[in-house]
């Protein structure tokens, strides 16, 4: 049996404050030593991605942006698929909408409903840093955004589903992840996986899918998989918004609760 791994970065693999993956160096290294495909799966722009791509020397493709972008390694696969246009090394499979329409319409909501919204659009490269502990290197590769724009809200519950409403009023949808707000076309995780699983297995012949997610904009790569995994947030606790049974809630903040369910299942493997 042939296993695929698609992973959340951010509070999953990588932990929530440190940005450190070390805790799951042992199923990484397991991973590679098998040949089994670790895809990162993230909120991520493809740029942050890439910067873990080279660290851990991986040849796989990946998924940006919330499922907006699907980048796979020209001549990965024999099987043919779509290709929205080609990037560097990659044919990319755009499931997004374009980041310059995403800021327009976070705009028109801010003027329009007098919220206090601020996104990575309106913040230069060190004040993104401020805010998410990224060195500055970081922080202005976050800001290359193509199909998805990361912001906050200032302001209760009660203006939190006002502003839910205000997008999905728009036509577009959005994700609420560990630290930020996410607006998004009609793209998720979930579809994005969707489509690779089946690529792999069109290449491969039958495989089973591994999918490791910490917060709700996780949730539809979740149920896109085989085997889903759930572990600890950085408070020590499972996101309560997901309450789906069929999620194997592991112990484990992070890259511990990753490395955890790794290992579990490669202990069990032939």
């Amino acid at each position: 049996m042939r296993y695929i791994v698609f992973t959340d970065l951010d509070g999953t693999l990588i932990d929530h404050d440190t940005y450190s993956y070390e805790a799951a160096k042992p199923a990484i290294d397991e991973l590679k030593k098998r040949d089994i495909p670790l895809i990162f799966c993230t909120s991520k722009t493809r740029a942050e991605i890439e910067v873990y791509v080279k660290e851990l020397d991986l040849s796989h493709p990946f998924i940006s942006e919330n499922g907006g972008g699907i980048f796979i390694p020209r001549g990965y696969f024999e099987t043919d698929y779509p290709v929205s246009r080609t990037q560097g090394i990659y044919d990319v499979i755009e499931l997004g909408t374009a980041y310059d329409i995403l800021r327009h319409v976070l705009a028109d909501i801010r003027s329009h409903e007098e919220m206090r919204i601020i996104g990575f659009g309106d913040m230069d490269a060190r004040r993104v840093s401020k805010d998410t502990g990224l060195d500055i290197e970081s922080a202005t590769l976050a800001k290359m955004r193509e199909y998805d724009e990361a912001f906050k809200l200032e302001g209760d519950e009660k203006e939190a589903e006002k502003l839910a409403e205000s997008i999905n009023s728009r036509g577009l949808n959005f994700t609420r992840g560990g630290r930020y707000w996410h607006i998004l076309g009609d793209n998720d995780k979930g579809k994005a996986v969707t489509i690779l699983a089946n690529l792999y297995r069109k290449e491969l012949g039958e495989v089973r899918t591994i999918g490791l997610g910490d917060s709700l904009n996780d949730l539809p790569m979740l149920r896109a998989v085989d085997m889903p995994f759930l572990v600890q947030k950085h408070n020590g606790k499972h996101d309560p918004k997901i309450g789906d049974p069929g999620v194997d809630r592991v112990d484990g903040i992070g890259p511990v609760g990753w490395n955890r369910a790794i290992m579990g299942i490669l202990k069990e493997a032939p």
